[in-house]
């Protein structure tokens, strides 16, 4: 018995009629593969630069934000400067009215009090004030990026949409006829072809036996089982690749 992997299905049609089947799969399949080919990156990169331009304006509207807190942190903190202010000159009066040292001491220390409190509030103000600066650096470098991304992502959409255009009669016809293929195999024939494409860049999940060689790995085929691939009796698959092997007669 051949060492290649064999895999006879139980159906009415014919393994020579499957196997025909599936060779004009393959081909539709591989026209298809084309246009995306064609389509190359660009949804990809398309994607990514709509993902990166929103990112980019989720930050400067949480900057905006945070600018807008930081805002009312300073008015806050100007506000209750006055409001020291207020009391410091509220107790330098009534030092002058005093009876005895300890009120005045006790007036003082609320009056340093309050002045330990305008300057740790003039501190949270600069901070808040690099803060502000600093978010607004980063909106500018943000906004920056986005007009750049924003005319890369126009650019590439004009030339992915050229590309569907050219392509979308073609791409929809080409599906259509892939279904109506992929009608005539059982499910079981179906799943194992898809999951030999996905093992390979260029999708050849079926291939042609040629010059005694696999279409797919090019590695050399016995000359038994070339002449077993010729009788369409059974569906062999390729003992190097795994690749579906037909006769070049067989899409004829």
């Amino acid at each position: 018995m051949s060492k290649a992997k064999e895999m006879i299905k139980g159906s009415d049609i014919s393994v020579e009629e499957r196997l025909r089947y599936l060779y004009k799969l393959q081909k539709i399949d591989s026209k298809i593969d084309e246009i995306h080919i064609l389509k190359g990156e660009l949804p990809m990169e398309v994607r990514d630069l709509e993902d990166e331009v929103t990112g980019l304006k989720t930050r400067v509207a949480k900057y905006d934000d945070e600018i807008k807190e930081l805002e009312t942190t300073i008015a806050n903190k100007k506000v209750a400067q006055k409001e020291s202010e207020a009391l410091i000159k509220k107790y330098q009066k009534q030092q002058n009215n005093v009876k005895n040292n300890r009120e005045f001491e006790a007036l003082s220390k609320e009056m340093e009090m309050q002045k330990l409190e305008i300057q740790l509030d003039d501190k949270r103000i600069r901070e808040a004030n690099a803060q502000i600066d600093f978010k607004k650096t980063s909106i500018a470098e943000c906004e920056k990026t986005i007009k750049a991304r924003e005319k890369e992502l126009k650019q590439k959409k004009a030339d992915l949409d050229n590309i569907v255009e050219e392509t979308e009669a073609e791409e929809k016809a080409l599906l259509k006829k892939s279904k109506e293929a992929e009608s005539k195999i059982e499910d079981r024939l179906l799943h194992a072809y898809h999951k030999i494409r996905t093992n390979y860049k260029n999708g050849m999940g079926l291939v042609t036996v040629q010059r005694g060689s696999c279409g797919g790995c090019f590695n050399a085929i016995p000359p038994q089982q070339q002449m077993e691939i010729r009788q369409h009796k059974k569906i062999i698959l390729c003992e190097h690749c795994g690749r579906i092997l037909v006769d070049e007669v067989l899409g004829n």
